[in-house]
């Protein structure tokens, strides 16, 4: 059994980097940038008109008021698309809708709605003042070109979408997803929506880590139940170990008469580089790597393996494609947490915001057994070892499910 700290100084050493590959812009959601987006020109592209109204020189609305207008010459329209080639002369004014280029010579806005309105007359009532730069969008105010618009790693959202097809992105290069092999083992292990029978269990594990793997920015290739028998096992690995980057097993890595699960991975050519890490739960941890592949043992009880994809799976992915690692947060306990003597010690809990201060409990539910301990809470509470229990008033380290929000 070594310590949580050495064994995740193991795990980075033996990380990599997934390959890219170009997508289209339309097939680019929830994937991860692997590539700095900058702006390919400046926004706006030119001066444009943030008002349906008339472009002015500021110089000639002097005095106009709704009792003294001033009468300006319509010379023109520029709308959204077709800009007006005329150049605004003294007394003169142009049509100018939203989003239109401001004509040469005008360095102002007149609203609609501050004249006599739009008309096919040869002139227009002027009924208030201006100043130069009213109502006008400036070319480069938003962004200048050259500028980085969206920085490599992040995850590719609606926002992000939307921001690459302004500055005309077709295509992304984005981290191809880490392909992941799933699996339970065990002759108790039934699907859902099966009746159960005598001793059997319901397979939650690999639905939980399918949802986690997706979420973190994965794709699972493989998943299967493996009754206990060597050879099906055995046939499975040896293709998982060939084709996949990450191969997760969901029990059967303890010392139980079946737990043979590590020693087919010796079998197959697995380098173990540790068995069994100083946490509770998710003690029996196995971590190994094949020739391109990272392989983790995880427990078969359902919060050690929840717990232990969150805090071993989760950053390695993230690491994978280029995703930067979120920093660990402190919390003030508002209740007890229990202490091991020589174990880091994981539990859910919720943390939420009291006269701003962070503050959080552990679920009451302890067992490693008891998987409704992740419902109705938000993160993870983590503490080394250490005698008796950390009490109320101490800090804790807090890592909020990144699902969820703090309130």
């Amino acid at each position: 059994m070594i310590p949580i700290k050495e064994a995740k100084l193991i795990v980075e050493k033996h990380l990599f980097k997934v390959e890219k590959e170009q997508v289209l812009l339309k097939n680019a959601g929830d994937r991860i940038l692997a590539q700095d987006v900058v702006a390919t020109f400046p926004s706006p592209r030119f001066d444009n008109s943030a008002m349906d109204g008339f472009a002015v020189r500021s110089v000639d609305t002097i005095g106009a008021s709704n009792d003294s207008p001033v009468t300006l010459n319509m010379v023109g329209v520029s709308s959204a698309g077709t800009p007006s080639n005329v150049s605004i002369k003294e007394g003169e004014c142009i049509q100018c809708m939203t989003g239109a280029k401001i004509p040469d010579g005008a360095d102002a806005i007149i609203m609609v709605e501050d004249s006599s309105g739009f008309s096919d007359a040869e002139t227009v009532q002027i009924m208030l003042e201006t100043f130069p730069g009213k109502h006008i969008r400036n070319r480069g105010e938003e962004i200048k070109e050259g500028k980085i618009l969206i920085q490599k790693g992040t995850p590719i959202t609606p926002s992000e979408i939307g921001t690459c097809a302004t500055f005309g992105y077709g295509n992304l290069s984005v981290f191809k997803k880490p392909e992941i092999a799933i699996f339970g083992t065990g002759d108790e292990l039934v699907e859902p929506g099966t009746p159960l029978g005598e001793g059997q269990i319901y397979n939650s594990n690999l639905y939980v880590f399918s949802e986690l793997a997706n979420c973190a920015g994965a794709e699972i290739t493989m998943r299967n139940v493996i009754k206990d028998n060597k050879d099906s096992l055995r046939l499975f690995l040896s293709e998982a170990l060939e084709t996949c980057d990450i191969v997760i097993s969901s029990g059967r890595v303890s010392m139980g008469k079946y737990d043979y699960v590590r020693d087919v991975f010796m079998e197959l050519g697995v380098e173990e580089h540790f068995w069994k890490v100083a946490q509770k739960p998710g003690k029996p941890l196995f971590f190994g790597t094949g020739k391109n592949t990272l392989i983790f043992g995880l427990p078969g009880n359902p919060v050690s393996s929840y717990i232990g994809f969150m805090d071993w799976v989760w950053p390695v992915i993230h690491t994978l494609t280029g995703q930067p690692e979120k920093e660990s947060i402190t919390a003030i306990l508002k209740k007890p947490f229990p202490r091991e003597k020589v174990k880091y010690r994981f539990l859910f809990g919720k943390a939420w915001m009291e006269n701003g201060q962070l503050v959080c409990e552990p679920s009451p539910k302890v067992g490693s057994h008891m998987l409704t301990s992740s419902l109705q809470t938000n993160c993870s509470l983590g503490t080394a070892q250490g005698d008796g229990p950390l009490l109320p008033g101490e800090n804790i380290t807090v890592h909020i499910l990144p699902w969820k929000s703090i309130k």
